[in-house]
């Protein structure tokens, strides 16, 4: 069997240009929300950090006050005046 070249219509033509248009720009479309998506996450992981990094710092703080206040108890001042503080004479 020989297969027969046969030139292709115009309106044929005209249908796969139309196809492979709207295929382009339904790729383009995807990528897009693609790419949106990405910094819309992007911006929620910079968030999460920013408030994790507030924490840790917060929390860094907490321990130096903790740390400065058992200094302060372990002296014999401290524990006077936390002796004093519950009822002990």
């Amino acid at each position: 069997m020989e297969a027969k070249k046969q030139p292709i219509s115009a309106e044929k033509a005209t249908r796969i240009a139309v196809g492979a248009t709207v295929g382009g720009v339904l790729l383009v479309l995807f990528l897009v929300v693609v790419l949106i998506i990405q910094f819309v996450q992007i911006g929620v992981q910079n968030r999460m950090e920013d408030e994790l990094n507030e924490q840790i710092s917060q929390l860094e703080q907490m321990i130096s006050d903790g740390e400065k206040d058992l200094n302060y108890y372990e002296e014999e001042n401290g524990l006077y005046y936390l002796a004093r503080k519950h009822g002990w004479l």
